[in-house]
């Protein structure tokens, strides 16, 4: 656990050794949280737009822009967060660009929107679904690190939501209200993070000195 030493120069005592926050890395933790807010945001739109407006199949287009803006900040989040295992941060990434890649190679594939092709042909969340599998990574992450009862819940419920419309196995009902449920959780656990103390998200930067020493 990470102590704050009573001095002005802000120097923190972790697992080996002391270690000091600079202004780069409070830095880093905002665009985190921005990257996070971004994402979060354009999820809640295009869901509520979807369950609230019934947007006709060719309004579904107007989802395809904010997807990429969904990516956009996930990969913001991603380039910043602190994670102690490089490999785990590496895979989460990588995860990111494979959806990324999937979701362009569909667009060009198909006449129709994104949205409607990957809801009406399921296999495509084969590919398009690493992106979500990036972002179920982060909420695990932040579930272990920090405990959110809202973290507790989205690690689940979104390769639940996927997983189950893949297969057939829910009702529109249902995958409707795991979409509403996942689309509040996520606004929920974006503004927690705005107004949690930054510190706690850099973590203990002697861990990964030790890491990086190691790894040589």
């Amino acid at each position: 656990m990470v102590t704050v030493s009573p001095t002005e120069s802000e120097v923190y005592q972790g697992q080996f050794g002391e270690f000091t926050i600079t202004p780069s890395d409070r830095r880093g933790v905002l665009l985190y949280r921005t990257g996070l807010c971004v994402a979060a945001l354009s999820f809640a739109a295009g869901s509520a737009w979807v369950l609230l407006a019934h947007p006709s199949a060719n309004q579904l287009a107007l989802l395809t822009p904010l997807f990429w803006l969904f990516c956009a900040g996930l990969a913001l989040s991603l380039l910043t967060i602190h994670i102690y295992l490089a490999a785990l941060h590496r895979l989460l990434q990588a995860f990111l660009l494979v959806g990324a890649f999937a979701a362009i190679f569909i667009a060009l594939q198909r006449p129709e929107s994104l949205a409607w092709t990957v809801y009406h042909y399921p296999v495509t969340l084969l590919g398009i679904g690493f992106s979500f599998a990036a972002l179920t990574g982060i909420f695990f992450k932040e579930a272990f690190c920090f405990n959110r009862f809202e973290t507790k819940f989205l690690t689940p419920l979104v390769p639940l939501l996927l997983l189950g419309h893949w297969a057939g196995v829910f009702s529109v009902g249902v995958e409707q209200g795991l979409l509403a449920a996942w689309s509040i959780l996520f606004l929920v656990f974006a503004l927690r993070k705005v107004i949690q103390p930054i510190p706690p998200d850099i973590g203990d930067k002697s861990v990964f000195e030790y890491l990086k020493m190691k790894a040589k």
